[in-house]
């Protein structure tokens, strides 16, 4: 039997379409840096992903059974959307702002049809992460339904694999080294809440060292610093 696995790959014509999709996506958010210009750009992608349509046109908004549609339509635009983040009281406007189309967009991808698109995913996390991040390394493999709070404090570093469902509560501030790897649906925080007063928080920066491994479903408290090559959680190995 050949050992040898081949990567699952989309046809080169479908691979050219999404390459020149991510590149023009990449290009526009570096050339606009307004939350307006970017909420703009974000709806009109997500009016051709879920509606097959570029955005405009009217409908009759008197009648009740177009309202439905109306209130998708409105609720593709990030400018009529609102985030819990933006709800913290420390959350830095100015960052937060430039982010929050992108977060948007980050979202409604992964739950669009095309949201499981597995080669595509990857490629279009890491290009918005570029733009979220504090710090993007290269070779980073974020999958499907990772949760970003504000992500401007949150730094990934070259080849950490994030897999699918993470949560990276990061308003404390999370640091992910180089080759580590967050399993599917681990919890990774940055805040705690006092026993005596749960809406008063602290907020500490969470640490994952390099070649540090977070195993599915396990849970990081914040001001953890999981040192390099050290693991949290139970992995199928440990248990043989």
């Amino acid at each position: 039997m050949n050992s040898a696995i081949t990567a699952p790959h989309p046809t080169a014509e479908a691979e050219e379409v999404f390459r020149r999709w991510i590149q023009f996506l990449d290009e526009e958010f570096v050339r606009h840096g307004s939350p307006e210009r970017r909420a703009e750009i974000v709806r009109d992608q997500l009016h051709q992903l879920y509606l097959g349509r570029p955005c405009g046109g009217k409908s009759n908004v008197s009648l009740t059974s177009e309202l439905p549609g109306r209130v998708l339509e409105f609720s593709l635009d990030p400018e009529n959307v609102t985030l819990e983040a933006q709800h913290f009281p420390e959350v830095d406007r100015e960052r937060y702002n430039s982010r929050k189309p992108l977060l948007w967009f980050w979202q409604m991808f992964d739950r669009s049809p095309i949201g499981l698109n597995h080669w595509l995913g990857l490629r279009f996390r890491c290009m918005l992460g570029r733009h979220i991040f504090a710090h993007m390394g290269t070779g980073v493999k974020i999958y499907h339904g990772v949760d970003l709070t504000y992500g401007y404090n949150l730094s990934i570093g070259d080849g950490a694999i994030i897999r699918q469902g993470a949560l990276l509560n990061d308003r404390g501030g999370i640091t992910i080294g180089k080759n580590a790897i967050i399993g599917s649906y681990a919890r990774v925080y940055s805040l705690s809440h006092e026993a005596a007063n749960y809406d008063r928080v602290r907020l500490v920066r969470t640490v994952i060292g390099e070649r540090a491994r977070i195993a599915s479903h396990a849970i990081v408290l914040a001001g953890q610093h999981v040192g390099e090559g050290d693991a949290v959680g139970s992995f199928p190995e440990d248990r043989v």
